[in-house]
């Protein structure tokens, strides 16, 4: 008889049953598999899976819909927030959001995503902000930092010539359509976790009814970045968030209290 002591097993981490058993694609370092797993574990802890339609993409994310274990479309480039709008307007029972990039929503699908705020679209919009177009190799997108070497900007991104960065929560937060919107980092765990609690409040104010919410989340691009994905995480905390500083831009006065 084996009489060997087993030693105690703890379990830290469980698959969300809200994302698929299949490898993702990302390139190492990337967080946005931390994305990914934390709007799963939301839709888990709601309760919300079969009721939740999420719209993909066009960039790093366009296959987000074979990692998710809900009903998924796909957008054309820039269009996920026109077409969220018009599934939410054919389905007002469904949980809907976008999980877009920076090019995608600030660039070519900026006029989307900013009249569906403007509307106040009951939608949830998952920004993933890394300053860079990543799928296409590494140019210059809206959010790039001043300064900042791409492919399109080998010198740096100069104001002069390129113009700023655009903040996009900033400027959503002006709209009178919009209810809740923040922005988040994927860096450490400490900023991990505040960001799980800001994805569920999203996801409990469009269940409110209360209209169009956002959730920014500064992301790493350690390929395009040209660095580790240690190096990486350090350069977003100490170049990204000076300038993209971690905030609640608009939060209205009927989820302020919310607690979870």
């Amino acid at each position: 008889m084996d009489t060997t002591i087993q030693p105690e097993v703890q379990t830290v981490y469980i698959r969300p049953s809200s994302l698929t058993d299949i490898p993702m694609h990302y390139c190492p370092g990337c967080t946005h598999g931390v994305a990914h797993r934390l709007v799963a574990e939301v839709m888990d802890e709601m309760d919300i899976r079969e009721q939740t339609i999420g719209v993909a993409p066009v960039g790093c994310s366009v296959f987000a819909y074979n990692y998710f274990n809900c009903d998924f479309v796909e957008a054309a480039h820039g269009r996920a927030p026109a077409m969220a709008t018009g599934v939410k307007r054919v389905w007002p029972d469904r949980v809907v959001f976008t999980y877009q990039g920076d090019g995608d929503l600030a660039s070519i699908g900026m006029a989307e995503t900013v009249h569906a705020a403007a509307r106040g679209e009951n939608i949830t919009i998952i920004f993933i902000n890394n300053a860079i177009y990543g799928m296409t190799g590494g140019q210059m997108a809206p959010t790039s930092l001043p300064g900042q070497k791409t492919t399109s900007s080998p010198h740096g991104r100069d104001v002069e010539q390129m113009g700023f960065p655009l903040h996009m929560s900033e400027v959503l937060a002006k709209m009178e359509g919009a209810s809740y919107v923040v922005r988040r980092s994927l860096h450490d765990p400490k900023n991990i976790r505040l960001t799980k609690k800001a994805i569920r409040t999203a996801f409990e104010v469009q269940r409110r009814g209360l209209g169009f919410s956002m959730v920014e989340l500064l992301s790493t691009c350690p390929t395009n970045w040209g660095m580790s994905p240690t190096e990486a995480l350090k350069w977003l905390e100490e170049h990204m968030i000076p300038v993209y500083p971690l905030e609640d831009f608009k939060v209205s006065p009927e989820i302020a209290g919310l607690k979870f």
